[in-house]
């Protein structure tokens, strides 16, 4: 869970949001008409969910390797790249989920990781 207001002190500092976010989800967000904000807490919120499930943290993972995108029906979906593909393969899971709100001051996110 984190707190919405986090958002807006990164959205003002230049820089400090691609140090977090793949180019690819700052896009995303970029083309919303409102909520930017929310969106950016709640796939930051999924990013420290990933690390938790992990069941190792977030440590040796670079969060920009974690992208919370949306599928063509608006489902948000976890996709990973280096570091954290490694460390999600090392984990032994093979699958995913992830559900994502925001209500007000906060963004919440829960992942689940199964080995099917």
């Amino acid at each position: 869970m984190i707190e919405i207001k986090r958002m807006e002190r990164w959205y003002s500092n230049p820089g400090l949001l691609e140090r977090y976010f793949n180019a690819d989800e700052l896009a995303a967000i970029a083309l919303q008409k409102k909520g930017a904000l929310q969106s950016l807490a709640v796939r930051f919120a999924a990013k420290e969910a990933f690390g938790k499930a992990l069941g190792t943290g977030l440590a040796n993972i670079t969060l920009k390797d974690i992208m919370i995108v949306n599928n063509k029906n608006g489902k948000p979906e976890v996709r990973v790249i280096g570091t954290a593909k490694e460390a999600f393969e090392k984990s032994g899971a093979n699958r995913v989920h992830v559900s994502l709100s925001h209500e007000k001051d906060n963004a919440i996110a829960m992942i689940v990781m199964e080995r099917v």
